[in-house]
């Protein structure tokens, strides 16, 4: 029989494989054809960012390497560099999940927006300097807007939806972790 811990952890992991399946599906409908429009939050940085500051061992690492390395690939973006760059960013959180469940709703939200900027400006930078083409700096100043405003409602659906809530203070898990 399979241990309700790893049971548990293998749920949330198919789960955030479906949510990013909706999410992409969702994308690659054409449900606008005008251009000039405002740029969709990064949906899938922000539900890894917020997941892993509320559970970090539902998130792992190579299931959101891979799979923002598919979405760089479906929408032609420089492969890696992006996925890469979130990766560190989601890293940075994982390194301050136990801290931030202590914090209140507002720092946390600080510290993601910290993170989200950083690895907007991260990926400018690096894009400018292997003379990559890149999109304007307004259009990035709104998508890092859109993706911060959008940052509450994915905490929102996984906490009252997905019942994805930080782990109280000093609990274990079945092989003696803290959570």
């Amino acid at each position: 029989m399979i241990d309700p811990v790893a049971s548990r952890r293998l749920t949330y992991w198919l789960l955030f494989l479906v949510f990013w399946l909706l999410v992409m599906f969702v994308r690659l409908l054409p449900l606008d054809v005008s251009a000039g429009g405002w740029p969709g939050p990064n949906w899938t940085m922000l539900a890894a960012f917020a997941w892993v500051l509320r559970r970090p061992s539902y998130v792992p690492v190579l299931l959101v390497a891979v799979l923002l390395f598919i979405e760089d690939l479906v929408f032609m973006r420089p492969p890696g560099i992006g996925a890469a760059l979130t990766i560190i960013g989601l890293e940075f959180l994982r390194s301050r999940a136990k801290f931030a469940r202590e914090l209140a709703f507002l720092f946390e939200y600080g510290m993601v927006a910290g993170v989200v900027i950083a690895v907007v400006l991260a990926n400018r930078l690096l894009l400018g300097l292997f003379v990559v083409p890149n999109v304007n700096l307004p259009l990035d100043v709104a998508n890092i807007v859109v993706t911060l405003l959008a940052y509450p409602i994915i905490v929102v659906v996984s906490s009252q939806i997905f019942g994805l809530r930080h782990a109280p203070l000093g609990s274990f898990d079945a092989s003696g972790h803290s959570t």
